[in-house]
């Protein structure tokens, strides 16, 4: 195994207070600390910390997220500062993903149906093979990678090592090829496949973009090249290679051999089990479907749900949890999970999803019990699969708060914060209602990095009555406009959001509302035309996603402040406000008739950071300075805007007005609500977006037919 070191490549050097946090961490989980976090507000700079304290401690890294955008924008930025390691982007592989499902209510069965992006599964293979071979590995990925993955014993048992010079008979390497899952296609390559011309054998890796050309001269390996795929091209010539299977759901015949003596046993288990509650239509099912499953697994080594079976093939007890991607890791993991306040709800939640959708089918008889054992990790067994874990958010949550500080809680002298009084008192027990300042006061696992680079300092905050709010707010959207700024309103629902900008629009105001119900495609549209000036302001109800980068805006107003709830917690009023802080005049105005909890906790966390800030660019004589950031095209660059051109009949879409890239995104958008569906178990509208995708796909391409004619 390769024993390389992280090379941090970056035009700059740590600044702010990026240098303490840095060293804090790396002091942290070199003393072997189990929970840290890193509160680092929007425009710090928490990616290249990450970057230096990973290069720092040299450890095989595993950054979550909580969506594929932001684990896809995360990789290409570590991929900037390490180029020369291996860094991997392992997301779910599906771009359609409809899970078996039953609903007994109208008796329907929706069979399992997938479309595997091909590229992603290559990354995939990439990574694991990766973290097999190498230490200099950064992993980021989404929440798919708590999902059950296969056996990375197996997976490392059964590759094949290959050297110049060794002596081997071409026939036993096509015979373990196909053992490793490979195809032979002697009249096309493409990844996964091989063919064999004469004394020459090209294989195209499951995680490579380029193919392995192997020469023999008689029985023995005479040469070892990459090739490129398409001109045959020699990229580079090797002394020796590693062949690894090209699925991850692989086994030795021995385990398979064993696995099927243990399906057929549980299968007369559930069907005595069956006719004795009555069940007989079930009964007949499970025997009929299970016994087909394995029949093909005899014969073919594969069968669609094999995934379903993996307990019996992995050799595992029932209940006990899946390999995942964390197995594949060593066991000194270096653990980060990014934007932690969602991301560590999404990993708790994961579970029983999935097992209330396969504890239907069990009951039906479409599955075996052990079906419930191709899962996603429990958040626990997550935890005891994980050593360190480093929380990273401007809003940590309160459970990564809770367990750093039920673990390095000290008195504040202890931890350099005092010292005056010779009596240290004990830190009082943690409640999510305790100040996030004292939390930090008295845990020294919460590592701020408060100071942007630019010197710009939290917005300020003022609270007006509700009683006249809406009259208020357009005198004060009126002064922005005066200055050339842009302005953010939220409400609390889509009606009052789209009254308010029907308002504002008869005073001839450039206005317009943002809520769920506008597509994906035309949200990006309507922010990036309230940053070039088409719009003035933007009425929603929920702008605080990360990632929402909007320099232009000077002013937020949340209407309606004290209504308590998740629309305005804590965490959500100081996300809304963070918008307003790359601006130089930045303020945020709230409405309410008194102040709630989460009000007093998030005006004190904004003030909390503004003092610091102030008196760090006091100190070193910083004047802030704005965000000057150029106005990029839009992924719909050369198309109209889809409120332009997106008519509805129907329900259907006129196709026919749409360039290609307007289609794509149009597609992509009904693909994201098809997989919401399903999350969200509703499994005949993921059906009815499904079928739509297909259809939709086909008039692509004889439009793009058309278009080459």
């Amino acid at each position: 195994m390769l024993n390389n070191k992280f090379d941090l490549h970056s035009p700059f050097k740590p600044a702010g207070d990026q240098p303490q946090a840095i060293a804090k961490l790396i002091e942290l989980i070199k003393q072997g600390n189990r929970n840290q976090v890193l509160l680092g507000i929007t425009g710090s700079g928490k990616t290249y910390s990450m970057a230096n304290v990973i290069a720092e401690l040299n450890r095989p890294t595993l950054i979550i997220t909580h969506n594929k955008t932001l684990t896809a924008q995360l990789a290409s930025e570590f991929e900037e500062f390490f180029p020369n390691n291996a860094v991997h982007y392992f997301v779910s592989y599906y771009d359609y993903y409809q899970p078996e499902a039953y609903l007994p209510r109208t008796d329907t069965y929706i069979e399992k149906e997938t479309d595997i992006n091909e590229e992603i599964d290559r990354l995939r293979n990439a990574a694991t093979q990766a973290l097999l071979t190498r230490r200099d590995v950064i992993i980021v990925a989404s929440v798919s990678c708590i999902y059950g993955l296969g056996n990375p014993a197996d997976y490392l048992e059964l590759s094949m090592f290959l050297k110049i010079g060794q002596s081997i008979k071409r026939e036993k390497i096509l015979r373990r090829l196909v053992d490793l899952r490979y195809h032979r296609n002697d009249l096309e390559i493409r990844r996964g496949t091989y063919r064999v011309r004469g004394d020459v054998l090209e294989i195209n890796l499951s995680s490579e973009q380029q193919a392995l050309k192997i020469s023999f001269y008689g029985d023995e390996i005479d040469n070892i090249e990459t090739i490129d795929t398409l001109t045959g091209r020699v990229i580079s010539k090797l002394k020796e290679t590693i062949i690894f299977p090209a699925k991850h759901f692989v086994t030795t015949d021995d385990k398979m051999d064993k696995a099927h003596d243990g399906i057929k046993q549980e299968l007369e288990t559930q069907i005595a089990f069956l006719e004795k509650n009555g069940k007989l239509l079930e009964a007949q099912r499970i025997k009929q479907r299970t016994e087909f499953d394995l029949e093909m697994i005899k014969e073919t080594g594969y069968v669609n749900g094999i995934e379903n079976y993996s307990r019996h093939i992995d050799g595992r007890t029932p209940g006990s949890p899946p390999g995942t991607l964390i197995d594949y890791f060593p066991d000194d993991i270096l653990l980060f999970i990014d934007e932690s306040h969602q991301t560590v709800p999404q990993i708790k939640g994961m579970y029983e999803g999935d097992r209330s959708r396969k504890t239907t089918l069990i009951e039906y008889g479409f599955r075996l019990p052990s079906a419930l054992d191709n899962r996603p990790l429990k958040f626990q067994e997550f935890l005891e699969k994980t050593n360190q874990i480093t929380y990273v958010s401007a809003t940590p949550g309160p459970y990564e708060l809770r367990m750093a500080y039920e673990e390095n809680s000290n008195p504040p002298s202890a931890i350099g914060g005092g010292g005056r009084n010779s009596k240290l008192k004990s830190p009082p027990e943690y409640s999510p209602e305790m100040p996030l300042a004292q939390i930090i006061q008295y845990c020294p696992a919460i590592v701020q990095q408060v100071i942007r680079p630019t010197g710009l300092v939290d917005p300020k905050i003022s609270i007006k009555p509700i009683n006249g709010q809406v009259d208020s707010a357009t005198e004060e959207i009126k002064k922005r406009i005066a200055a050339n700024e842009r302005v953010l309103v939220t409400t609390l629902t889509k009606r009052m959001a789209e009254e308010l900008s029907e308002y504002l629009a008869d005073l001839n105001i450039k206005v317009h509302h943002l809520h769920s119900e506008i597509i994906t495609l035309e949200r990006l549209e309507i922010l990036r035309d309230l940053r070039a000036g088409v719009y003035d302001v933007v009425v929603g109800i929920n702008l605080l996603r990360e990632g929402l980068d909007l320099p232009e805006v000077s002013l937020v107003l949340i209407l309606d402040a004290d209504k308590e709830g998740f629309l305005r917690s804590e965490t959500s009023l100081i996300q809304t406000m963070g918008r307003a802080a790359r601006h130089i005049n930045g303020q945020v105005i709230m409405y309410a008739d008194r102040v709630t909890g989460s009000m007093q906790r998030a005006i004190a966390e904004t003030q909390r950071r503004r003092q610091i800030q102030e008196a760090y660019n006091k100190k070193h004589g910083i004047m802030p300075k704005g965000i000057v950031k150029s106005i990029r095209e839009s992924r719909l660059s050369g198309a109209k805007p889809a409120g332009q051109i997106l008519e509805e009949a129907g329900g259907e879409v006129d196709l026919s007005r749409m360039n290609m890239l307007e289609m794509r995104n149009y597609i992509a958008e009904l693909t994201d609500q098809m997989e919401l569906a399903a999350d969200n178990f509703e499994f005949e509208r993921a059906a009815m977006l499904r079928d739509r995708i297909k259809q939709l796909n086909e008039l692509k391409k004889m439009k793009k037919h058309k278009l080459n004619m």
